[in-house]
């Protein structure tokens, strides 16, 4: 893993990173605040985020909540405390996960996986969903195309379909992209 560690105590940031690379993990960056977690983040592009809640200039909540925004890497917030409110906050921030100081060794490295393995599915799932609004919005504009076709030679919808789908096959091509040229014949004239 390459990991962030964002905590505005040099010491705490000292044994996470004595930890982590003992287990072979790599530490990409350093950070003592939130304004830096973030522009240590876009610039490490790193596997996931080991920040501390509580800092100066922006605290680590907030600094999550514009991450996660950006979709950029999981963060897993460290607090000494395990106030309720707290928790809330910090799940309502988009963070990945979230660990109470002193870090035990032998939960870090797993909930540090967990993040990646779920901020990983969410990825996934955001790509599937942007490609399912593509597809939709390309349908759309196939059936407008077909529609054209269909009024300007007088055609049923099946010999419609057939026409955009030879000229695709025939210009080697997707059959939306077809279509969109139709519809921009179409409003032109």
């Amino acid at each position: 893993m390459r990991i962030l560690i964002v905590d505005d105590e040099s010491l705490i940031r000292m044994d996470l990173t004595d930890i982590l690379t003992s287990e072979g993990h790599e530490v990409v960056g350093e950070g003592k605040n939130g304004v830096e977690a973030i522009n240590l983040c876009k610039a490490l592009v790193p596997d996931v985020i080991l920040m501390d809640v509580k800092m100066p200039e922006l605290d680590g909540i907030e600094a999550a909540r514009q991450i996660a925004y950006h979709h950029i890497a999981p963060v897993v917030l460290l607090t000494s405390f395990s106030q309720q409110n707290l928790i809330e906050k910090a799940k309502d921030s988009g963070v990945y996960g979230y660990l109470i100081k002193p870090v035990r060794e032998e939960q870090l490295v797993p909930t540090l996986e967990m993040a990646i393995g779920r901020f990983r599915d969410d990825s996934k799932r955001r790509q599937e969903l942007k490609d399912l609004e593509l597809s939709l919005e390309e349908r759309k504009v196939i059936q407008k195309a077909v529609g054209i076709l269909m009024e300007t030679y007088t055609i049923s919808e099946e010999e419609a379909f057939y026409r955009i789908r030879s000229l695709a096959m025939k210009r080697r091509d997707r059959i939306g992209k077809i279509a969109t040229l139709i519809v921009e014949q179409q409003a032109k004239s």
